[in-house]
């Protein structure tokens, strides 16, 4: 049996379940750009990649790819 597609689920109105809060959307992010993640710490925006991933260096000397939505701008 394969995985079915993810789609939005769209809520009933007379559902007794709260429908799901919408996803925030991530900031815009520029190269150069200082940010923070709660696990990886302070770092630097190397380039941006589709669908809201970010690449940044951080001061540890590593190189990650983030989603945008985990990382806050300084």
């Amino acid at each position: 049996m394969s995985p079915r597609a993810s789609a939005t689920r769209r809520h009933l109105p007379t559902s007794p379940f709260q429908p799901a809060p919408p996803q925030p959307k991530a900031e815009d992010f520029a190269p150069g750009d200082r940010v923070t993640h709660d696990r990886f710490g302070m770092g630097t925006v190397a380039s941006i990649e589709a669908d809201d991933w970010v690449n940044v260096r951080f001061s540890s000397g590593e190189q990650r790819s983030v989603n945008g939505l985990k990382l806050n701008k300084l």
